[in-house]
C-alpha cells in the first residue's frame, strides 16, 4: 500500500488522541479496588455509556475494513449484515435475553452455561470462547498494523507490536472501565474520521447516480446495487448467495449467535448499573448500527469505482485496502489525521473488546473455577491483569493468521460459524425448554462445532451449488459457504441436544430458577427496584422503533 502523505499536523492530532487514550486508562485505574471493578466495571455504568461502548466494541476492523471490503466485493447486498444480520438480534438481546443474564447476576456467558448445565459444558464454552477471542483480536490488530504501516512505512510485524502496546496499556491500567470509556471516545472519533471520506468520495464520482453508473459498468459488478436480486434458491447470482443462506444463516444463526451469546458484546451490558440500563444497552446501540452502512459500505463502492481492478489477482491491492486508499487520495492534511485517528480508534476498540472479554472469561471461568479456587479477590485481580498481557501477546500471533485473508470479513464469519452458531442453538433450546439436560448442552456444543468444521473444509467445498455458475473450477462463494456452515452447526447442535435430552436426566426444577423462561427466581428481588423509568426509556419502545426503521430502509433499498 502507498505510504500516506502525512505531515506534522496529522501527527499532532494522533499524539493528542493517544494521550487521551492513556489518560482515560490512568483515570479509570482509580476506581479499581476489586476483580469485579477490573473485569465488569463494578456494574456501575449508565445506559448511554454502555450503549455507545456496545456498538463501538463492534465497530472495529471487522466493521470498518471488513464491511468496506464487503461493499467493494459484494455491493449493496452487504446491508444484510446490518439490517438483517444485526439489529433484530440486538433487539432480542435487550428485550428477551438480558433479564436472564443480568437478573441471574452471572459474570459471563460461560457462567450462565455452568449454572444451566454442568462443568463440562461450561469449560468447553469458556475454552472455545477464549480461543475465538484471541483469533478475533488478531483481526483488529492486523488491521491497525496496516494503517500504521501505511502511515510510517514500518514493517508489518513492527506495526503489530506497537499497536498491541497501546491497547495493552489502557486495558492493563483501567480494566473494563478503561476500555468502555475509551470506546465511547472512539465512537465519536470513528464517525468524525469516516464522514469526510464519504462526502468527498461521493462528490468525486458524481453523487449517488454517478457512483451507480461507474460501479455497474464494470464486468461482474452489474448487480452491485441490488440487495435481494439474484437470491432465488437453486439459481442464485447474488454475491451473498440465495435467500436461505442470507435469512437463516446470516439473519438468524450467525446474527443471533453473535449478538446474544458473544461475551465481548454482552459484557458491556453486564457492566450497566441496573437491569433497565442493561436492557437498553443493545437497544441504544441499535440506532447507530442502522446507519453505519453509510460510513462503511459506501466507501467500499467508491473505491471500486476509482481504483482499477481493486482486489483482483495481480492488481497489488486487496479489498481490505479500500478505505486507506481513499484516505490517501482524498483527504488533506489535518482531516487525514482525524481519519487516521478514527481508524486506529476503531481497531483499538475492537481489539479491546476481545481482550477485555478474554481476560474476564479466563479469570472467572477457567482459572478461578478449575485451576486456583477460593483465593482472595486481590489474587484474581492480579490474574486478570496478567491474562490481559497474555491475551495481547497471543493476539499478536493471530494477527498474522488474519493477514492471509484478502477479505477479513470472510475470516471472521468462519470463526462465528464455528464458535457462535452452536452456542446459540444450545442457548435458545435451554432457555425455553426446561427439560434440556446438562449433558445435552455439552453434547450439542461439541457436535455443532465439529459439524461446522466438517462442512467448512470437507463437505461444502465439494458441493457445486456453492460455486458461481456451479463451476467448481472457479472460486467458491466463501460467504455463502459460511452462512450454510452456520445453519449446519445450528441444526446438528439442536438435533443432538434434543436426542441426548430424551435419554438423560434433567436438573431439578428448583435448580433452574431464574435461568429458564417461566421459572422465576423468588430470591432474586426486583432488579428495577428504586429506579423510575421515563416513558422514552422503555426498552420495548426503543426496540420496536429500531425494527420499524430497519423495515422502512429495507423496503427503500430492495
Amino acid at each position: 500500500m502507498t505510504q500516506l502523505d502525512t505531515n506534522w499536523f496529522d501527527y499532532t492530532i494522533l499524539i493528542i488522541y493517544f494521550a487521551l487514550v492513556i489518560t482515560i486508562g490512568i483515570l479509570a485505574r482509580r476506581a479499581i479496588a476489586t476483580s469485579e471493578d477490573f473485569l465488569l466495571s463494578g456494574r456501575s455504568l449508565s445506559a448511554w455509556i454502555t450503549g455507545l461502548a456496545f456498538i463501538s466494541a463492534n465497530l472495529g476492523a471487522i466493521e470498518i475494513l471488513g464491511m468496506a471490503a464487503n461493499g467493494a466485493q459484494y455491493g449493496l447486498s452487504t446491508v444484510h449484515f446490518y439490517w438483517i444480520g444485526a439489529v433484530p438480534a440486538m433487539v432480542f438481546l435487550g428485550l428477551v435475553m438480558m433479564p436472564f443474564y443480568y437478573g441471574s447476576r452471572v459474570r459471563s456467558v460461560p457462567e450462565y452455561l455452568l449454572r444451566r448445565f454442568n462443568p463440562a459444558t461450561h469449560l468447553w464454552n469458556a475454552i472455545t470462547f477464549a480461543v475465538a477471542s484471541v483469533l478475533s483480536a488478531g483481526v483488529n490488530l492486523y488491521a491497525m498494523a496496516l494503517i500504521i504501516e501505511a502511515l510510517l512505512g514500518w514493517p508489518t510485524w513492527v506495526s503489530v507490536v506497537v499497536s498491541a502496546g497501546f491497547v495493552l496499556i489502557y486495558i492493563f491500567l483501567g480494566g473494563l472501565s478503561g476500555a468502555i470509556y475509551n470506546e465511547v471516545l472512539q465512537f465519536f472519533v470513528i464517525v468524525a474520521g469516516l464522514i469526510p471520506i464519504v462526502i468527498i468520495g461521493l462528490t468525486a464520482v458524481g453523487g449517488w447516480s454517478g457512483l451507480m453508473q461507474k460501479v455497474t459498468s464494470q464486468p461482474g459488478k452489474e448487480n452491485h446495487f441490488e440487495t435481494w436480486g439474484g437470491t432465488a434458491v437453486g439459481n442464485w447470482t447474488n454475491p451473498l448467495g440465495d435467500w436461505i443462506g442470507i435469512v437463516m444463516g446470516l439473519g438468524f444463526v450467525l446474527s443471533f449467535g453473535y449478538w446474544t451469546t458473544n461475551f465481548a458484546e454482552v459484557q458491556r451490558a453486564l457492566s450497566a448499573k441496573n437491569l433497565s440500563a442493561a436492557e437498553r444497552t443493545p437497544l441504544i446501540g441499535a440506532f447507530p448500527k442502522i446507519f453505519i452502512p453509510a460510513l462503511t459500505i459506501i466507501p467500499g463502492l467508491i473505491a471500486v469505482s476509482l481504483v482499477p481492478n481493486l482486489g483482483q489477482e495481480g492488481s497489488g491491492t486487496k479489498y481490505n485496502d479500500a478505505i486507506p486508499l481513499l484516505m490517501n487520495q482524498f483527504l488533506p492534511n489535518g482531516t487525514l489525521g482525524i481519519a487516521l485517528a478514527g481508524l486506529l480508534a476503531a481497531f483499538m476498540a475492537g481489539m479491546a473488546a476481545n481482550v477485555s472479554s478474554f481476560n474476564t472469561v479466563f479469570t472467572y471461568d477457567i482459572w478461578q473455577d478449575y485451576v486456583r479456587k477460593h483465593r482472595p479477590d486481590g489474587y484474581y485481580l492480579n490474574v486478570g491483569r496478567v491474562v490481559t498481557v497474555a491475551g495481547v501477546l497471543v493476539g499478536i500471533g493471530t494477527a498474522f493468521i488474519a493477514a492471509g485473508f484478502s477479505n477479513i470479513m470472510v475470516y471472521i464469519q468462519t470463526l462465528f460459524s464455528f464458535f457462535n452458531a452452536p452456542v446459540f442453538a444450545t442457548f435458545i433450546i435451554a432457555m425455553f425448554w426446561k427439560r434440556t439436560t446438562p449433558w445435552a448442552g455439552f453434547s450439542g456444543l461439541v457436535a455443532g462445532f465439529l459439524g461446522a468444521v466438517a462442512f467448512q473444509y470437507l463437505i461444502g467445498p465439494n458441493i457445486a451449488y456453492f460455486y458461481p455458475g456451479r463451476d467448481t473450477t472457479g472460486e467458491i462463494n466463501a460467504q455463502m459457504l459460511n452462512f450454510y456452515g452456520a445453519i449446519v452447526a445450528f441444526v446438528v447442535d439442536a438435533v443432538v441436544t434434543v436426542i441426548v435430552t430424551l435419554v438423560t436426566k434433567p436438573k431439578p426444577l428448583e435448580q433452574l430458577a431464574g435461568l429458564v423462561w417461566g421459572v422465576p427466581d423468588p430470591d432474586a428481588g426486583d432488579p428495577h427496584e428504586g429506579y423510575v423509568r421515563r416513558w422514552w426509556e422503555s426498552p420495548k419502545l426503543l426496540g420496536f422503533t429500531a425494527l420499524g426503521m430497519v423495515a422502512v430502509l429495507s423496503i427503500l433499498f430492495i
